[in-house]
Parts: structure tokens; C-alpha cells; sequence
């Protein structure tokens, strides 16, 4: 008779765990074992938007208590959270697409059970910054992540002065309303010589990589569709593909 198949010990939530939860950016089929696993066996979920989980989880065949965890009610949404987990649920925490915490609400939650020594569990997966950060042909050995910049160009372009010297990649994300614009004022701080990446729908059947001089990137920005959300890689002067 041969030996029982050993349970793998990680798929199964443990009372009091938060777990931080990578869902796919695009192609559900990135979503991992582990984490499908956990998100049909914790107690509860937290989440950014309970339609959006929720229609994740449906097509996954999946049913649990949602609640929601966005950047308006962080405060006092951790709070209730770090209750749960005191009081022995187990919780997944996810953000509409990728890794929570990462321009993402995840970092009241996870400092507040730090502070209280609870289990804080990664469940890494996609994530829309390093998926681009592998793809793009940037150096890779250092790189400077600083999330959305502010809205405002004068604000934007005293970022890219203060860093157009930096030794390393600096990563970003923008949004389809000012990808253009700011694409401009890289040429203009920067030169229409400095290497960048522009890449949107990540994963997605319409995935696109725009890799090359500034100048060269941001005309061919103009003539495409900017539906979504893009991630920017500067690469350090003097870099050339």
C-alpha cells in the first residue's frame, strides 16, 4: 500500500494570519496555487472593491465573507481587521489587481499587526512592477520605485531634475490621463536621448512595450490608445540598448 500524499501545510489558512494576497493584473491564469487555495478557505477578505474580488472570486468558483479595505477607510478598517485576527480569523488581504502594498492600500494593515506581533504571511504573484522591471531590458542591478508621482507638472518635473543623475532605473506608475503629458516632460528635463519604458495592459491580450530614446517613445505614444494603466522605467544616463 503506498503512502498518503502529504497535505501541503501553506494552502491552508491558520487562525489569526493575515495573509498578503498577489491576484492576477490581467491573466487570471497567473493567479497561484496558494493563493487560490487561501482565498477559498480564510475567513474573511479584505478588499479595495468587494465588486471587483467579488467577480474575481466568482470566476474562480468561489465563495467568502468580503470586506472592504480601500485608502478612505484605511484607518479604521485596520483596525476592525487587526480585531478579527486577535479574536483568531484568518484573513486575505488583496488589492484590485497585483500585490497590496505596492501603490496599493496594504500598509496601515500590515504596520498595525506588526505593532501587535500577529502573523503577517506573504502570498507573492503578479505584480505589474516587476513583471516590467524583468521585460523591459533596463538595468536591473538597483532601481528606485516611487509609486504615482504627484498630478501637478511643476511637481513632476522637479522630481525629474532632482533625479536625472541617479545611477539606478527609477520605476513609476501613471495613469492613461497624464501618461502623454508627462512623457512630453521627460523629453524636455531628461533629453529626448535618455533611454525609457513605457509598457501598459500588462499580461493583457493588448499587452504593449514602448522601449527606446524618450523622443522616439513619446511620439509613438501619441499615435496608440492609452487605455489603462502604465508603468514608466527611466534608465540612468549614458545607458544605451
Amino acid at each position: 500500500m503506498s503512502d498518503p500524499v502529504p497535505t501541503n501545510a501553506s494552502l491552508s489558512p491558520a487562525p489569526g494570519h493575515l495573509y498578503v494576497v498577489a491576484t492576477p493584473i490581467g491573466n487570471l491564469a497567473d493567479l497561484t496555487e496558494r493563493a487560490r487555495a487561501l482565498l477559498g478557505s480564510v475567513d474573511l477578505v479584505a478588499c479595495e472593491d468587494t465588486r471587483t474580488t467579488g467577480l474575481l472570486l466568482n470566476r474562480l468558483g468561489l465563495k467568502r465573507a468580503m470586506v472592504a479595505y480601500h485608502e478612505h477607510n484605511e484607518t479604521a478598517a485596520a483596525e476592525s481587521l487587526v480585531g478579527a485576527l486577535v479574536a483568531g480569523k484568518s484573513v486575505a488581504l488583496v488589492c484590485d489587481a497585483g500585490t497590496p502594498g505596492l501603490s496599493d492600500p496594504g500598509f496601515r494593515l500590515t504596520r498595525a499587526c506588526r505593532k501587535r506581533d500577529l502573523p503577517v504571511v506573504p502570498v507573492p504573484g503578479a505584480s505589474a512592477l516587476t513583471a516590467v522591471l524583468c521585460a523591459a531590458g533596463l538595468p536591473t542591478n538597483g532601481f528606485l520605485y516611487v509609486g504615482f508621482l504627484p498630478p501637478k507638472s511643476a511637481a513632476r518635473e522637479r522630481f525629474l531634475t532632482k533625479y536625472q543623475d541617479f545611477d539606478y532605473t527609477i520605476a513609476l506608475y501613471e495613469s492613461c490621463h497624464r501618461i502623454v503629458k508627462f512623457a512630453g516632460e521627460m523629453v524636455a528635463v531628461l533629453g529626448p536621448d535618455r533611454v525609457v519604458c513605457i509598457a501598459k495592459e500588462v499580461t493583457k491580450r493588448h499587452e504593449t512595450f514602448l522601449v527606446g530614446p524618450v523622443g522616439t517613445v513619446s511620439e509613438r505614444l501619441q499615435q496608440m490608445s492609452l487605455k489603462g494603466e502604465f508603468v514608466v522605467l527611466i534608465a540612468p544616463p549614458h545607458f544605451s540598448l
